[in-house]
């Protein structure tokens, strides 16, 4: 038993008697409150509570864990009262998730953030999984595309992504420019390598091109940007991300479809503790600029 969010869970269950009742308690969304206790029972092989029609009553184990919740409950609140004696601070480990493309943005941002903190140890997890925020797998997750709808969690728009569609001078030398939408399907492409990525921009090109055409695929965004950079075909890139004399030149003008929005999404357990609003302020104030 290594999960002390669902002990805490039942024990408020256990406490209040209802569902309903341990969800306001912890703040939470009802279906967090019985993904626990299921989750619990499940892993403990016992039932803690039985179910009916006005609420859950524990069982015999159920009430061990009732008094063992509430000895445990009174210990943190004491420790809470020491720790908060202590002052204020932004320190320890702040995790952010993302997807690789966007560590070029995040890099400065969250070094500038460390040196205000320099107690701070930041841990940048770049991964196209979705981390649970629920388990504590991360503080603050920038995702992109449709918004999360995950209950517990407090999800923010953050900015549109601004993409084009970028070929290198040598690709056009020898392939030349594509002259319209239907002529695209005459041009190679450099893609992801997961065709089905719902990505919008993808999302357009596959309803245009058969996907045959995505002759050169790579399992992440920098290969995509040297993919296209040695020209190996035409291929999509973050606007801002494209370098003055780096060869590289836009085929087409962007379409609003293309955009991708992002989010900033933080679980409701953590949302308001002062280093998540702390980096969330800063990261904010950063991204002003990243808008064009």
């Amino acid at each position: 038993m290594d999960s002390w969010d669902e002990i805490r869970t039942a024990y408020q269950v256990a406490k209040a008697g209802t569902v309903s009742g341990a969800a306001e308690a912890l703040g939470v969304h009802h279906a967090t409150v019985i993904r626990h206790v299921d989750s619990l029972e499940t892993n403990l092989g016992v039932k803690l509570f039985q179910r009916h029609a006005r609420g859950y009553t524990p069982t015999e184990a159920g009430e061990d864990l009732l008094r063992v919740g509430q000895a445990t409950d009174d210990q943190l609140g004491q420790l809470s009262g020491r720790i908060r004696g202590q002052g204020d601070e932004v320190s320890g480990e702040l995790l952010v998730t993302c997807l690789q493309s966007m560590s070029p943005r995040l890099a400065p941002v969250l070094t500038s953030f460390q040196k205000q903190h320099p107690k701070l140890t930041v841990r940048l997890l770049m991964d196209a999984r979705v981390f649970r925020l629920e388990y504590g797998e991360a503080h603050i997750a920038i995702r992109v595309g449709a918004p999360p709808e995950e209950p517990d969690n407090v999800v923010q728009p953050f900015f549109q992504e601004q993409v084009g569609l970028y070929a290198h001078q040598s690709y056009i030398d020898e392939h030349g420019m594509p002259n319209s939408e239907a002529d695209l399907a005459n041009h190679r492409f450099v893609s992801f390598d997961d065709l089905g990525t719902r990505a919008p921009f993808y999302k357009w090109l596959w309803e245009r091109v058969p996907t045959d055409r995505a002759v050169y695929r790579v399992g992440g965004a920098p290969g995509i940007y040297d993919g296209i950079k040695a020209g190996a075909g035409l291929g999509f890139v973050i606007r801002t991300y494209v370098e003055e004399g780096d060869g590289l030149v836009e085929v087409m003008p962007a379409k609003d479809d293309w955009q991708v929005p992002s989010w900033l999404v933080t679980h409701v357990d953590l949302h308001r503790t002062l280093k998540v609003q702390a980096f969330l302020k800063h990261l904010k104030e950063a991204a002003v600029d990243w808008q064009s």
